[in-house]
């Protein structure tokens, strides 16, 4: 059954629609080939499997229609990896969750494609297919064959994309305004009617506007609504082509079987102006659209076109696509840092405001990294490139910015559901509403116009807007102020958060240790004990060294020399300072000096109760004697305090997660207000503390930075990482935090409430509009040019109140509810 190719001579022909290709990683010897195909043989409806070592792809023969994921699942069961690949489509002629249901579906039929997801408010589809087995001009086919456009987005396409967008508002605006100026004349027999005059046109011209209005302005939505019956499914796009076909069929009936001299009422001006309405809502529509879009483009905008490269001593402007890593770039006062690197020559303060919502500029110096898209403030300064293109950090954010925006919340699936049954509901109730008043009332006309308002007011559009507007807003506003959501399920499941543990060191602490304590022993001021144990470190880089000499420095201190300097292992370091022979270290060492602590041995044993790090320092002679003791210990963040009362108040409950002694814990949690500690956590079992809080009913947020948290930030309901950590937080994480501010986790919970109160009120106000509008319409309560402004003004009111929350700010302290 099997066939196994190991020369890469022999190319595979184009798969038949019963066979599947996929790209297979990992494999090393003809031994991996076999255990390939052993695998794939199991995988049911398989009739032959062929496995090619040099290609790293296998070929796998259906009886039926191919799996690709039960194919993919049994080579990664066989430890090996079948390759994904991303494709991002932009989609053209969607009008209704209806349509991009139909768009999502026409997707995941493909074989290959692993997953799809079509987002309305974007016009984009995001799809993951296995590489090798379909390729951008499968899915643009099966995304045409559904009846709408597609084109493949690539790197640098946005603008691009834009522009198109920016065209079709101007054709629209166009239609928008023919439309209205042929339909205003049709109104003029309802104004006349206001006045008592007769205003009417006569029957034959209103026929000319009212059909360049159905059939050239309207032509859109034969088109669409005509795909949409090919395909098997229904539409917005049918619902207004079938009411207002409708009502011009009955005026011009009723125009043609008209008694000689008689001027029967036409319904030309409902066509006509249920037309114009449409229009103006989707081009309403498309303007508040765009604004949503607004928080990429930022990002976007802040990437600069050029880059002034120094070498040989001379500077170059060049565009920033030809710098490369390791280049040194000169960034002049008042210019946007081009790429990310390090900085090797000046000083100054940068504003990163944009990338991390910190107001205030950061300093920085030799040897501090500075990000692509940031304002060089007051200083020159020379940067080394470390990342160009898409690997610098703007890049990464505005990728993680998109996939939030394109992603799709778990209550969509509920409009999902919803929007595949909608347009069909609603045709069978237009059909009982003629039926109906036809049969009861024997006024086919009235049963007609009727029937046209209901299938009018009907309004697919504003659900399927509803959530992804909300969403891309809301991602957009929590960017602005240093909040990176990385799916809109993350951003969902942040608002029901009950609970929150924070990882101690670097999330609530600073992360680095700060002389907290200088007790000096009788005969020895302050001063002294602080000078002496900061010279005796000038020649170390222990980090204890570099808190000692911090100190000194603010408090005045000159830097002494030391002489003589040695380290001794387990227990400190020794040197000369100013003709005094002396050593600084542990217990350890002032044991084996023969000196006792004396006076300082209970302050000593309550700091180290606390977690402290404790230094003895020692003046070694023919009689050492003890100087005085320092304290080191990792200090709280002056924003923690904050942070933790937040959250308080939000009714969100603050745990500690820490591998730190007890001392040190409790320490903490008491200065911050923590009631529930876990100390002496090994990194391993992080994740079974958020398992144990998840199994006591509570929506559980992970808050670390260190690659010992990704475990746990994977297992928690929302995984928050300090982009001031580590990558593999960042990547285990679903909520990135640009600054290491702590107080930002109340702003994301507080961004995420926000927003799904927004996706819920738009819900309500869609299916409201639908439960309220259609009966209305059903009992002949509202004519079909009300019906058509009321559908243009529900999807144009579900956008605007989404971007209410562009103005998002993170709430301060006191008015975090």
């Amino acid at each position: 059954m099997t066939t196994t190719q190991q020369d890469s001579g022999k190319a595979t022909a184009a798969a038949s629609p019963t066979d599947l290709d996929l790209a297979v990683s990992g494999m090393t010897c003809a031994s991996c080939v076999r255990r390939v195909e052993k695998a794939l043989g199991r995988v049911p409806g398989v009739t032959a499997v062929s496995v090619n070592l040099a290609t790293e792809r296998a070929r796998l023969s259906f009886a039926g229609s191919p799996d690709a994921k039960a194919a993919a699942d049994a080579v990664e069961a066989a430890g090996f990896h079948a390759e994904r690949r991303e494709f991002d489509l932009s989609v053209t002629g969607m009008t209704c969750a209806s349509c991009s249901g139909r768009v999502e579906k026409a997707l995941n039929r493909l074989a290959g494609v692993e997953s799809a997801a079509v987002n309305l408010a974007t016009e984009r589809a995001h799809v993951v297919a296995f590489a090798g087995s379909v390729d951008s001009a499968e899915l643009i086919a099966a995304v045409e064959k559904a009846g709408y456009g597609a084109a493949l987005l690539t790197q640098g396409g946005e603008q691009a994309e834009e522009e198109a967008r920016a065209d079709r508002s101007r054709r629209e605006l166009h239609h928008v305004l023919i439309a209205a100026a042929l339909s205003l004349p049709l109104l003029a027999g309802m104004a006349g009617d206001l006045f008592g005059a007769d205003w009417m046109l006569p029957g034959w011209i209103q026929l000319v506007l009212a059909s360049i209005v159905q059939f050239w302005l309207g032509a859109r939505f034969y088109r669409a609504g005509w795909n949409a019956l090919r395909a098997g499914a229904g539409n917005m796009d049918l619902l207004v082509a079938l009411g207002t076909s409708a009502a011009w069929g009955l005026s011009l009936y009723l125009m043609l079987t008209a008694h000689s001299g008689h001027q029967p009422h036409l319904y030309f001006e409902a066509s006509s102006v249920l037309i114009t309405f449409v229009l103006l809502g989707k081009w309403l529509e498309a303007r508040a659209k765009g604004q949503t879009a607004a928080a990429i483009r930022a990002l976007m905008d802040l990437r600069p076109a050029t880059a002034r490269l120094r070498r040989d001593g001379v500077e170059t402007e060049v565009p920033v696509e030809r710098v490369r890593v390791g280049d040194p770039v000169v960034v002049r006062p008042g210019e946007r840092v081009p790429v990310d690197g390090r900085v090797v020559e000046g000083s100054g303060g940068v504003d990163e405001s944009m990338l991390t919502g910190e107001s205030l500029p950061v300093d920085k110096e030799p040897g501090d990294r500075v990000t692509g898209g940031s304002i060089n403030g007051d200083g020159l300064l020379v940067v080394e490139t470390t990342a160009v293109g898409t690997e610098t950090m703007l890049a990464q954010i505005v990728r993680m910015v998109e996939g939030a925006q394109a992603s799709k919340a778990p209550i969509q699936r509920l409009v999902d559901r919803v929007s595949a049954v909608f347009v069909p509901a609603v045709l069978a109730v237009a059909a009982l509403t003629l039926a109906g008043w036809w049969i009861v009332g024997g006024d086919l006309e009235m049963a007609i116009v009727t029937a046209v308002s209901v299938l009018v007011i009907a309004c697919p559009c504003a659900l399927g807007l509803a959530t992804p507007t909300a969403i891309m807003v809301g991602t957009g506003a929590a960017a602005r102020h240093g909040i990176l959501i990385k799916d809109a399920e993350a951003l969902e499941r942040a608002h029901a958060l009950t609970a929150v543990a924070f990882d101690k060191t670097g999330t609530l602490t600073e992360g680095k240790p700060r002389v907290t304590d200088l007790l000096a022993a009788d005969g020895v001021d302050g001063v002294t004990l602080l000078r002496l144990a900061a010279a005796l470190q000038t020649g170390s880089e222990h980090p204890l060294a570099h808190a000692l000499r911090d100190r000194a420095v603010a408090a005045g201190m000159a830097a002494e020399p030391v002489t003589d300097f040695r380290a001794l292992a387990g227990r400190g370091v020794a040197g000369t300072v100013a003709g005094r022979r002396l050593q600084l270290g542990n217990a350890r060492a002032v044991a084996e000096a023969g000196l006792q602590p004396g006076a300082l041995a209970e302050p000593a044993e309550a700091l180290a109760a606390t977690g402290r790090t404790l230094s003895w320092l020692i003046e070694i002679g023919e009689t050492p004697r003890l100087l005085g003791l320092v304290a080191f210990g990792d200090t709280v963040k002056d924003s923690a305090v904050t942070a933790i009362a937040a959250l308080k108040a939000q009714g969100v409950e603050p745990v500690m997660v820490t591998g730190d002694g007890w001392g040190a814990a409790r320490s903490v949690a008491a200065a911050l207000g923590i009631e529930r500690v876990f100390a002496e956590v090994l990194p391993g079992d992080k994740a079974a503390v958020v398992a144990t809080l998840k199994g006591e009913g509570k929506t559980v947020g992970m808050v670390g930075d260190g690659i010992n948290d990704a475990p746990a930030l994977a297992a928690a309901d929302v995984g928050i990482a300090m982009a001031t950590g580590t990558d593999v937080a960042m990547h285990s994480a679903g909520v990135t935090l640009m600054r290491g501010d702590p107080r930002l986790v109340a702003g994301s919970i507080d961004v995420s409430r926000r927003t799904y109160a927004k996706i819920r009120q738009g819900l309500f106000w869609a299916f409201a509009y639908n439960v309220v509008g259609i009966p209305l319409a059903a009992s002949g309560n509202l004519s079909p040019v009300l019906a058509g402004a009321a559908m243009a003004l529900s999807s144009v009111s579900v956008v605007v109140n989404a971007l209410t929350l562009r103005g998002w700010t993170p709430p301060k302290s006191e008015d975090v509810r």
